[in-house]
């Protein structure tokens, strides 16, 4: 009886894990290209509609129209960061109040430390200053990172910016360019894969918006109802950071509750906390289901690899990349006769195992032909 493991059957494996490596290597020296290109393409696959509805009712010319789709785009995103920039400037008004709550909060760790641990205030003092000495030792080291991470992110906006306006402008050159590469039978399968993937990616990010939307009323409102300083900020931030999958809403736990405690008693403290709980639960198990997971059908074993595999090889900008790669990746394993299993490994579960039979029968047809002969030969 033939292994069914053989020799050629783990030389494939290791191509395919060097291949994988490989990808992720190239990937990760590469990102200061790849990143904005494929946020550049996420965007511009959001504006054609916008384009094609310039282009055609107002007649302008594709230049122009992507143009204009795409300084209305930009500015819009702009103009929210603006907003929390100018609502930041105000927290300096309150330094000195927050000089004075953190100082009276170390006093009080201080004790707490003291009495548990009968360690005595001058050397906890000491321990604290040799920090401090050192950390200033490394500030400008911290600065220049500072200063690169901001270079960087400039680079990427304008990078992405650039990419978007081209996409827009090629995009019909790029569709009959990827038609030119395949035989003329698998061009409606080309078409297909262009118009979903165009639907999901525009289905997702508006998805994303109004989650980003729905959760800062949220916060604003249970922030409201606490009482905590500089609510509007605060509540956009986090609908903001809440883009990142699984992360990005306990960061916003931590911003808030900081601010909180700086400007606020510890008992407000205690309510933010529940309050972005129970934002976070509603977010999770309504607002993601409904308006961003209808759109973009991957099982949550796979998106969390995927987010931590993001972050692994492009940090932040990875985590939020990860989800609508992983669903363009689906769309064309679905299409695809060979790569199918894999669409459907990436999907979600049937319970009626419908899904799975059908693919079954199409992708081994012998067995159902098999299926049909023993049954007419028992007569069934």
């Amino acid at each position: 009886m033939q292994r069914f493991f053989s020799l050629p059957f783990y030389l494939k494996l290791a191509t395919v894990l060097i291949n994988i490596l490989a990808i992720g290597y190239f990937m990760h020296i590469g990102q200061t290209i790849i990143v904005p290109l494929i946020l550049g393409t996420l965007f511009a696959l959001l504006l054609v509609p916008a384009c094609n509805w310039l282009e055609r009712k107002l007649r302008f010319h594709r230049t122009l129209a992507a143009l204009v789709a795409l300084l209305l785009f930009f500015g819009l995103i702009i103009g929210v960061f603006t907003l929390i920039g100018s609502q930041m400037t105000m927290l300096k008004d309150d330094w000195p109040a927050f000089e004075t709550q953190i100082w009276t909060g170390i006093n009080s760790i201080q004790a707490w430390i003291h009495e548990t641990f009968n360690i005595g205030y001058s050397k906890q003092s000491e321990y604290l200053s040799q920090t401090l000495s050192k950390s200033l030792s490394h500030g400008t080291a911290i600065v220049g990172i500072a200063l690169i991470s901001l270079s960087s992110l400039f680079i990427l906006l304008v990078f992405t910016f650039l990419y978007t306006f081209f996409i827009l402008i090629y995009r019909r050159h790029i569709l009959r360019f990827m038609l030119l590469l395949n035989k003329r039978e698998h061009q409606s399968i080309i078409l297909d894969i262009a118009s979903e993937v165009q639907y999901v990616v525009k289905k997702y990010l508006i998805g994303l918006i109004l989650q980003m939307l729905i959760v800062a009323v949220m916060t604003f409102i249970a922030l409201s109802i606490i009482g905590v300083k500089y609510g509007l900020m605060l509540s956009i931030i986090t609908g903001v950071i809440n883009v990142l999958p699984y992360v990005g809403i306990f960061v916003a736990l931590l911003i808030i509750s900081l601010i909180t405690f700086a400007t606020s008693s510890l008992t407000k403290v205690l309510f933010v906390v529940v309050a972005l709980i129970v934002v976070h639960f509603i977010d999770s198990n309504f607002v993601v289901p409904k308006i961003v997971g209808s759109k973009v059908k991957i099982n949550s074993l796979f998106a969390m690899l995927a987010i931590i595999m993001g972050e692994l090889i492009w940090g932040i900008s990875g985590m939020f990349l990860a989800i609508p790669i992983l669903a363009i990746l689906k769309i064309v394993f679905d299409r695809i006769y060979d790569l199918k299993p894999w669409g459907f490994l990436l999907g979600e579960e049937d319970s009626s195992d419908h899904s799975y039979k059908i693919l079954r029968d199409e992708l081994y047809p012998e067995v159902v032909e098999i299926k049909e002969v023993k049954n007419k030969k028992d007569g069934i």
